[in-house]
């Protein structure tokens, strides 16, 4: 008994895990460069640039998730 619309789903949930991880990630590689004596800034705001990006999609995945309201 498969259910696309679970299947779906489970695979967008997925995605938003993994996509949550990433922008965790790229919050400490951040915090790690930012502490360091010589600082690479373009690589910092490179980071922070997809860090954005990544909040972007999983805004786009989480209502994608959500169920719709009824009026």
């Amino acid at each position: 008994m498969n259910d696309p619309a679970f299947d779906e789903a489970s695979s967008l949930q997925a995605r938003l895990d993994e996509l949550r991880q990433e922008h965790r990630d790229l919050d400490g590689a951040i915090e790690q460069l930012s502490t360091q004596e010589v600082c690479d800034e373009l690589m910092v705001r490179r980071l922070k640039k997809r860090k954005l990006m990544l909040k972007d999609r999983i805004a786009l995945l989480e209502r994608a998730l959500e169920p719709d309201e009824f009026a």
